[in-house]
C-alpha cells in the first residue's frame, strides 16, 4: 500500500522521465538479454544492401549511391537517429547485360539514440556475383563482410533510486554501473536474389513486368556482445525474406510498384507490406538510353502491428528521393506524441561506366534493385 500510495504521488516530470526510460528499453531490449532488432528503414526499396547482400549491383545502370536518415519518434523529448550511406557498382557487365559479372558495395550507418547516448557504428564491403540468363531472368548470389562498433553511457540515464521526493537528483549514487563496455565485433551475412523482368523482351511501351525474389541472412556468425553486465551473450541471427513487383497500366503512363519483407531476428518479427503508384511525367528512350524515364510515386507502407507509413517519390535524370512518415498505431504511440520521419537520396549512373572508360550510353536494361 505505501509503494502504491507512493506512485500516485509522484510527478508528472518523473513519468516523463520513465517514459523515456521506458522507449529506450524497448528499442534495444533490456541489457543482457537480446539486445532488440537490427537497426531498419521503412524505405526498404533505397536500403538494397541491408535487405540482401546479394542485391549488390544488381540495378540498371553502372554505378549506385544512395544517402538515408531516419529520425525515430519525433515527439519523444527522447529521439533516435540512424544515417546510412551506401553505393555499389558491377565490373564485367556488358551493354545488353548478358553476361556473368559481379557486383561490389560497401556500407556505413550510424544508429544512435536516447538519453545513453547509446549506439552502433558499422562498414561493410558486399561482393556479389550476377547471372543473367535468357528471357531476363536474372539470379545472384553475394556475401557481406564488416566490423560494428557498440557503445553507450548509462550514468546519463536516471533512475528510480535517484529521485529525491520532488525531483531526480544525478549526485545520488544509482547503484547502477555507470557505463557500458565499448566493444568490436566482426559480422558474416549472405543472401541469394533472383529477377524476372519481362521488359527486356521487348522494346514496347507500358508493356513492363518485373518480379523480384530474395532470402538472406545476417549475423551468422552471432557476433558476441560484451556489454558491462554480460560477457558472452551473441547477437541473434536475422533472416529476410522479400519479394516484390512492378507492373505498367497499358495504354497509360501508371504503374504500380508493390513489396512485401519478413524479417525474423531471434524473438523478433517485422513484416512490411505495401506499394507505390507511379506516374510517368517524362517518357525515356527506351532503345538509346540517352535519356530515362521520369516518375512521381504515392502510397503507403504497413508495419503490422506497429505503423502506417505514408510514402512520396520522384525519380528525374538518376536522382530519387523519398519521403515518408510513420504514424505509429502500436501501444508505443502512448509513450509519445508524433511518428517517425525517413528521407532517402539516392543517384545512379546510367551513361557510362566510371571505372572502365567510355563504353557510350547503355541502353535501359530496365531491372531495378
Amino acid at each position: 500500500m505505501e509503494r502504491q500510495k507512493l506512485f500516485q504521488e509522484i510527478s508528472p516530470f518523473y513519468i516523463k522521465q520513465m517514459k523515456k526510460i521506458w522507449i529506450i528499453f524497448v528499442c534495444f531490449g533490456s541489457i543482457g538479454s537480446s539486445f532488440g532488432q537490427d537497426v531498419h528503414f521503412s524505405q526498404t526499396a533505397q536500403t538494397p544492401l541491408l535487405i540482401n547482400p546479394a542485391a549488390a549491383g544488381v540495378f540498371d545502370g553502372w554505378e549506385r549511391i544512395i544517402i538515408n536518415h531516419r529520425n525515430q519518434w519525433l515527439g519523444a523529448s527522447t529521439q533516435f537517429m540512424t544515417t546510412n550511406i551506401a553505393a555499389d557498382v558491377n565490373f564485367g557487365k556488358s551493354k545488353r547485360n548478358d553476361k556473368a559479372h559481379l557486383g561490389l558495395g560497401v556500407q556505413f550507418y550510424n544508429d544512435i539514440g536516447g538519453d545513453a547516448k547509446f549506439g552502433t557504428q558499422y562498414g561493410s564491403l558486399t561482393l556479389s556475383g550476377i547471372l543473367p540468363m535468357a528471357d531476363g531472368h536474372i539470379l545472384s548470389a553475394g556475401i557481406q563482410g564488416g566490423f560494428g562498433n557498440r557503445k553507450g553511457d548509462i550514468s546519463r540515464l536516471s533512475f528510480m533510486s535517484q529521485w529525491n521526493g520532488t525531483q531526480f537528483d544525478q549526485t545520488i549514487l544509482s547503484g547502477e554501473a555507470n557505463a557500458l563496455n565499448t566493444f568490436t565485433y566482426a559480422d558474416v551475412s549472405g543472401g541469394l536474389y533472383y529477377v524476372f523482368d519481362g521488359g527486356q523482351k521487348s522494346f514496347k511501351r507500358d508493356a513492363d513486368f518485373k518480379l523480384q525474389l530474395g532470402v538472406s541472412g545476417y549475423h551468422l556468425n552471432q557476433p558476441k556482445m560484451k556489454y558491462i553486465t554480460v560477457d558472452g551473450d551473441r547477437m541473434y541471427r536475422k533472416f529476410a525474406f522479400h519479394a516484390g513487383f512492378l507492373k505498367e497500366f497499358v495504354g497509360s503512363k501508371w504503374s504500380i510498384n508493390a513489396s512485401a519483407l519478413q524479417f525474423i531476428q531471434g524473438p523478433h518479427l517485422e513484416t512490411i507490406l505495401g506499394g507505390m503508384l507511379q506516374h510517368r511525367f517524362q517518357d525515356g528512350t527506351k532503345i538509346t538510353g540517352n535519356s530515362q524515364d521520369a516518375f512521381f510515386g504515392f502510397g503507403a507502407y504497413f508495419r503490422v502491428k506497429d505503423a502506417v507509413v505514408p510514402s512520396v517519390m520522384v525519380e528525374y535524370k538518376g536522382f530519387k528521393f523519398g519521403l515518408s512518415y510513420d504514424i505509429t498505431i502500436s501501444k508505443l504511440a502512448r509513450a509519445y506524441k508524433g511518428g517517425s520521419l525517413e528521407f532517402s537520396l539516392s543517384f545512379t549512373n546510367y551513361d557510362h561506366s566510371l571505372f572502365k572508360g567510355r563504353r557510350g550510353r547503355s541502353a535501359r536494361m530496365r531491372y531495378k534493385g
